[in-house]
């Protein structure tokens, strides 16, 4: 029996894939549970239109998501900090603060994207921070923290 997974089904596949499964196992299990469907002619037609469809937009997600990439990599960015006599930071420079200073230049950027060398920056200098903008589009970006 072959069926259509409408999810990903751990030892079995992934989304949409179509794949060949024992009659009980698909009539008792996944077509109930909503995990699949069956492959008739017209759901493989359907299917063929969602992946098209999906292969679409993800190619301008994508070229989007690549022009964001060059944006950044070309971005001179300085965060301001507070400082000490001693030279170091009050408190420490975190991702939301490096997503503000892109804002500023009119870059959206999640904080949740952004990851650093080092644990936590605590004083001045020039750092470089990951930041991933799409599923394989990653970008280091160096960033420079100066006194306020």
């Amino acid at each position: 029996m072959e069926v259509i997974l409408k999810q990903d089904v751990k030892n079995l596949g992934n989304k949409d894939e179509i794949v060949t499964v024992r009659p009980g196992y698909g009539r008792n299990f996944l077509i109930p549970q909503g995990h699949a469907i069956l492959a008739t002619d017209g759901n493989r037609k359907v299917l063929a239109e969602t992946i098209r469809q999906r292969a679409h937009k993800e190619e301008k997600i994508r070229t989007e998501s690549q022009a964001v990439a060059e944006k950044l990599a070309g971005t001179k960015v300085e965060i301001g900090a507070k400082v000490g006599e001693s030279g170091k930071i009050f408190g420490s420079v975190n991702a939301i603060q490096l997503a503000e200073a892109f804002r500023k230049h009119g870059i959206e950027v999640d904080r949740k994207n952004i990851s650093f060398d080092e644990e936590a920056i605590k004083s001045l200098g020039t750092y470089s921070a990951h930041v991933k903008i799409y599923k394989d589009i990653k970008v280091d970006v160096s960033f420079e923290v100066v006194a306020e």
